[in-house]
């Protein structure tokens, strides 16, 4: 037998001439900072590519006044050799926007940046780089702002440098390579129009598209929560909601709330965030079942402008609910729970029921939407026989909802299947793709920068 055969037969083989596999440099990345803090430097990851893919190295950045976005996407590609380009797709007056991109296979890991200094030489402080501090001033005022959660409204407004002639107000869609973002721009231009990015429309492997239509840069609040505990139906309970999101073109905000009580304890999910293509603006609340016994209601409203879901508690909807007395007892008990994770058990208290009610509801509603996944026990006392709490409502603001027996049930325990909290797809995908991961990194509302200024010691890793 060949030593060759023999190795293949023990599971070792050898690369076909031409097609041997690359290492590669990985990880992506999106962020804003300061020009004081540039030039930054990382600590990127490794991957494995297929045989025949190439290593990509592509960054961009985006200056206005006296921030700069960068973009990074680091990894395998398919496209073909291409030396280091350096790129000024638009270099000033007012906005910049410089990448570099370059893609390789002579060697592991030759997409070798690690720092902006290609396309961000440091100058003596009293001439900052590329600022436009650093030019003559003319005599025109825009705002200037780079971020991707929005540019609120009274945005600060700076004096442009000579040679602009109009202020700048788009979003830039950047979308491959790992990335999936918004950029709100707003600047200094020496011309009018929608041209930023002088025509381009892929800078590596980034598909980079422009607008500067104003109605499609609808900024939400976003966050979504999960809380049970006692007199939810007469105590509200606030949120500070910090985060926001730009929608896509054509969405809407939205904010959800679903209350769920059964008399001793209550379950309250509520989601901010954007909404689908198409939803009209609305506002509504409904009592989908009412006392006495187990109480499901829900708010729902959907808005056009700026931070219109901006609700601060619960009272939106107890206020809409009908005032409650101590219940009278009745001769009928039952089971009572409400989980928030997970269908109920035999083992939950017994809870003797308020007059009225004649019959135990023993059931779950499966929701899904607005960053949230769970199911949703319920055991209580209820008035009519009904296997169905929601009189089979199947939407209920942005959730998707489902009782049982409308579906295949859930496994009791609460800890698997669907029980599950997340921030959303978005927010998910990015996560995943920032770290490079798996799952758990979907509990953290914020992925820490990998980003760090030259003047760093640390470098945490992509």
């Amino acid at each position: 037998m060949s030593p060759v055969l023999l190795l293949a037969l023990l599971g070792v083989t050898y690369p076909l001439p031409g097609v041997q596999a690359l290492l590669c440099q990985f990880g992506t990345g999106h962020s804003v900072w300061n020009v004081s803090q540039l030039p930054l430097h990382w600590t990127p990851k490794e991957i494995s590519c297929d045989s025949g893919l190439g290593c990509q190295d592509t960054m961009v950045l985006i200056e206005s006044g006296s921030q700069v976005s960068m973009v990074l996407s680091k990894g395998c590609t398919e496209a073909k050799d291409q030396e280091p380009r350096v790129t000024e797709h638009r270099m000033g007056p007012g906005l910049s926007v410089l990448s570099y991109t370059y893609v390789c296979r002579h060697k592991d890991f030759c997409n070798n940046l690690v720092t902006t200094a290609p396309l961000w030489t440091p100058q003596p402080p009293a001439v900052p780089p590329h600022s436009v501090t650093s030019l003559e001033p003319g005599s025109l005022r825009c705002p200037v702002c780079l971020s991707m959660e929005g540019c609120p409204e009274g945005t600060t407004e700076e004096m442009c440098p000579k040679g602009t002639t109009h202020c700048y107000n788009g979003l830039l869609r950047l979308r491959g390579g790992g990335i999936f973002s918004n950029l709100r721009v707003q600047g200094c231009m020496p011309q009018p129009g929608c041209n930023l990015l002088n025509g381009t429309q892929e800078i590596g492997p980034l598909q980079v598209t422009e607008n500067c239509n104003t109605k499609d840069f609808l900024t939400c609040h976003r966050g979504n929560s999960l809380q049970k505990q006692e007199n939810l139906t007469q105590v509200p309970i606030g949120w500070t909601i910090s985060n926001t999101v730009m929608c896509e073109a054509g969405q809407v905000c939205q904010e959800t709330l679903l209350l769920i009580d059964v008399g001793v304890t209550s379950t309250l999910v509520w989601s901010k965030g954007c909404s689908a293509v198409g939803v009209q603006n609305s506002q509504k609340t409904s009592i989908h079942s009412a006392p006495p016994g187990v109480l499901v209601a829900s708010y729902a409203h959907f808005c056009s402008s700026d931070l219109c879901n901006g609700a601060s508690s619960s009272s939106v909807l107890l206020n809409s609910l009908p005032p409650q007395g101590a219940p009278e007892p009745g001769d009928q008990q039952c089971l009572t729970c409400a989980q928030p994770f997970g269908t109920c058990s035999s083992d939950s208290p017994v809870k003797t029921c308020p007059r009225g009610t004649t019959h135990c509801y023993d059931g779950y509603i499966s929701l899904s939407g607005g960053g949230v996944t769970t199911t949703m026990g319920i055991q209580g006392c209820v008035a009519q026989p009904s296997s169905s709490l929601l009189n089979h409502t199947r939407q209920i603001g942005i959730f998707s909802v489902r009782e049982k027996g409308e579906e295949e049930p859930p496994e009791r325990g609460g800890a698997g299947g669907l029980e599950s909290l997340t921030w959303g797809v978005g927010l998910a995908l990015a996560l995943v793709l920032w770290w490079g991961g798996s799952l758990p990194c979907l509990l953290t509302p914020f992925p820490p920068r990998f980003f760090t200024p030259a003047d760093h010691h640390t470098q945490p890793s992509l």
